[in-house]
């Protein structure tokens, strides 16, 4: 179905909006995959928060003009889906993870902080863990010598506690009224 001059202008302000907001392009080839195929992946898309479109690549070079996406403009060639993501490893993990459950859809490239990725570029960068996992990482590195510490104080009063010397409670009642019955009658 043909686009007319309108509609053109008005996805290419929209994947331009996109780009704007976005720190990742990841390109796949998607020839040969099915309408539920594309669901499911899409779906998956929804998920993760990336933006996932298929579009003609003369509207794609148009929307990432002056980005820092212009760099992928070489590889916008062939049936192509653009994942934009504003996780900066969001778009590539969706479409590497898709691509790595059905052979038909091929990672080709991207671009990440202005600079073109290749297809082994879009899966390096896809095998970083997510935000959320790295963040889970640097709270445990930031509590570990905090725990270390309160587990060394821990041992260390439990030592004490052990070397002092342990008097019976019984023995210790009579001895502190011992000294009141000492006492001369007024």
């Amino acid at each position: 179905m043909s686009l007319n001059k309108s509609e053109k202008q008005t996805v290419v302000t929209d994947v331009a909006a996109q780009a704007a907001r976005s720190q990742t392009l990841a390109l796949a080839e998607y020839r040969g995959l099915t309408v539920a195929h594309l669901d499911v992946l899409r779906k998956t898309a929804r998920e993760k928060g990336v933006y996932l479109h298929v579009l003609k690549n003369t509207l794609a070079r148009r929307a990432v003009a002056g980005t820092p996406f212009e760099v992928a403009s070489e590889s916008m060639v062939g049936p192509l889906i653009y994942g934009f993501s504003e996780d900066a490893v969001a778009a590539a993990k969706v479409l590497s993870d898709f691509a790595k459950g059905n052979d038909k859809l091929i990672v080709k490239g991207g671009a990440y902080a202005g600079k073109a990725l290749s297809a082994d570029g879009v899966k390096s960068l896809a095998s970083i863990p997510s935000k959320e996992v790295l963040l889970a990482q640097l709270l445990g590195l930031m509590q570990s010598p905090v725990s270390r510490i309160a587990r060394v104080l821990a041992a260390i009063a439990e030592k004490r506690a052990e070397a002092a010397p342990a008097v019976p409670a019984a023995e210790a009642a009579p001895a502190a009224e011992a000294p009141a019955a000492e006492a001369p009658a007024a």
